[in-house]
């Protein structure tokens, strides 16, 4: 085997593979066309409801120029709407429909139940060290990313 086999950036590469086709075999045996940062941009809106596109990119670490076609498909499949924000009207809020909240309550536990698919080979005790590394490998690289993950910041008590 030759040395790059073993570098973490081709590891990562192959790992995404992984993870990609395990998570797009599900969604095919539940007769579903959901990619996972289709996933990912669900997720969030059901904890961030009405946030803007820019801030929902930020919040799935996701290109801000390519988020407004992830929405674009998740609005034509009817699983979020889009309204002009109030404050800023160049800016639009996204938030879950009814059905795409049903449909991610629906699936979540089918997401959950192939993530040790993903690491296949672990323990238990291997798959949370291998999570907890992962995190803190991100979280230490997340400045360089091109599309860093940033988190909302909890509201200022004076705001409330």
């Amino acid at each position: 085997m030759t040395p790059f086999h073993a570098m973490p950036g081709h590891l990562i590469r192959r790992l995404n593979q992984i993870s990609t086709s395990i998570f797009q075999d599900r969604m095919q045996a539940l007769g579903l066309d959901l990619t996972p940062v289709q996933f990912a941009a669900l997720a969030c809106l059901d904890d961030n409801p009405g946030v803007d596109q820019a801030t929902l990119a930020g919040l799935i670490a996701y290109d801000r120029v390519t988020i407004g076609g992830v929405v674009d498909r998740l609005e034509t499949k009817g699983l979020v709407t889009r309204t002009v924000n109030a404050r800023d009207r160049r800016a639009r809020r996204v938030t879950l429909s009814d059905a795409g909240a049903a449909l991610l309550h629906r699936i979540r536990p089918d997401i959950e139940a192939i993530q040790p698919d993903i690491l296949a080979g672990l323990s238990d005790a291997e798959r949370a060290a291998f999570t907890a590394l992962a995190a803190k490998a991100a979280t230490a690289g997340n400045d360089r990313s091109r599309a860093p993950l940033k988190p909302r910041a909890a509201p200022s008590p004076l705001l409330r």
